[in-house]
């Protein structure tokens, strides 16, 4: 599979970066720091996530503003400003209910977004994350003046050729990685955004706390935290768990903040997604198009589904595409198909073998 990436237009003029990848249900991610689109697909760090999250459902990911393909040159990293732009994402994409998943930083947003937008997100999915920024939380005066410096490490060395000084961050991301994910984990934050960037989106990051917001949220939520996080405690996952009504809370043998392929972790974070969400996603397009060669590829996705007894308002949730667009489709079916209504297309397709396997509907 390839992703696609396109762009949008926030409300405030600035470009953000998306990619889609898969099929099945819309799986939405909130963005968060430190990501660029097109060198996570192929890194030894983050590739395994996009592979297999994109295997069962259709995988929507964006840059965050300041960050990998989205502008940089912008002034307002609020979270607010991060909402419109997600907001925009959703929109551009026309989709109707998805699943959000949010990694780290991007918890707070995705918290904020499903109390703001009940109506659109079936299933809320929390990993290494908080409700409390660092600076919300009941520090110790040794561990502000680690944080402080922190900060300064990151001003002065995030840029430099050198990655002695960007070595600290990626020892807390992965300590278990090998020397090539290393590599490109020190390179990852070079190429992801400018240190004033870095800077500004962190302190944004830490000044966040949306416990209140959080005890408001209403959806099925899936909280994920890995047991010796270096860089977000586990208690603060476990708090996390605790403010949302009815959480699931799932703790994770690692000491990782982003799983690595070859750990027993990452195979316990994928059953338990799979579990939470299911794992139904739309029979490959080959089946139908052996049978119906004048279709093209997505009219035998829309095909399939319609065999499978799907409305409308689901096969566009499902495929990502608008309801409209789904009507073009099936209009253009009946066409090739030389039938007149959707009852005659059904059976169409279930004479030729189509809408027999089992999907799961989200």
């Amino acid at each position: 599979m390839e992703q696609r990436i396109r762009f949008c237009i926030s409300p405030d003029g600035t470009r953000i970066a998306y990619a889609t990848v898969g099929t099945g249900a819309p799986l939405v991610k909130v963005p968060n720091w430190m990501s660029h689109l097109e060198f996570d697909w192929h890194s030894p760090v983050w590739r395994h996530w996009w592979t297999e999250l994109s295997r069962h459902y259709t995988l929507v990911r964006s840059d965050l503003r300041g960050c990998g393909l989205s502008d940089w040159n912008v002034q307002d990293l609020s979270r607010e400003a991060r909402l419109q732009d997600l907001e925009t994402v959703v929109n551009a994409l026309d989709l109707g209910r998805f699943a959000l998943l949010a990694i780290s930083g991007g918890g707070p947003h995705a918290i904020d977004y499903v109390v703001r937008h009940p109506e659109k997100v079936s299933y809320l999915i929390l990993y290494g994350s908080y409700a409390r920024g660092r600076l919300k939380r009941d520090l110790t005066p040794e561990q502000i003046q680690e944080a402080q410096t922190f900060r300064q490490v990151i001003q002065i060395g995030w840029g430099k050729a050198t990655s002695a000084f960007r070595q600290v961050y990626t020892t807390l991301f992965i300590p278990d990685g090998t020397s090539e994910q290393l590599d490109w984990f020190n390179d990852l934050q070079r190429i992801s955004t400018s240190p004033d960037n870095a800077v500004r989106i962190m302190s944004s990051d830490w000044s966040d706390d949306v416990s209140d917001l959080a005890c408001q949220v209403a959806v099925p939520t899936l909280v994920l935290h890995a047991q010796a996080d270096a860089a977000v405690p586990f208690e603060e996952g476990r708090r996390l768990a605790a403010l949302i009504p009815g959480a699931q809370f799932v703790p994770l043998d690692s000491k990782n903040h982003v799983l690595l392929e070859s750990e027993p972790a990452w195979q316990h974070f994928l059953a338990e997604i799979r579990s939470f969400l299911g794992t139904g996603a739309s029979a490959p397009a080959t089946s139908s198009r052996t049978v119906f060669p004048e279709l093209s590829d997505r009219e035998c996705e829309v095909l399939e589904l319609i065999a499978h007894g799907l409305s409308n308002s689901e096969i566009a949730q499902r495929l990502v595409i608008s309801p409209k667009t789904v009507r073009n489709h099936i209009t253009s079916i009946f066409g090739k198909l030389e039938v007149s209504n959707r009852a005659q297309a059904i059976v169409r397709a279930r004479e030729a073998g189509l809408g027999h396997s089992d999907i799961q509907r989200l």
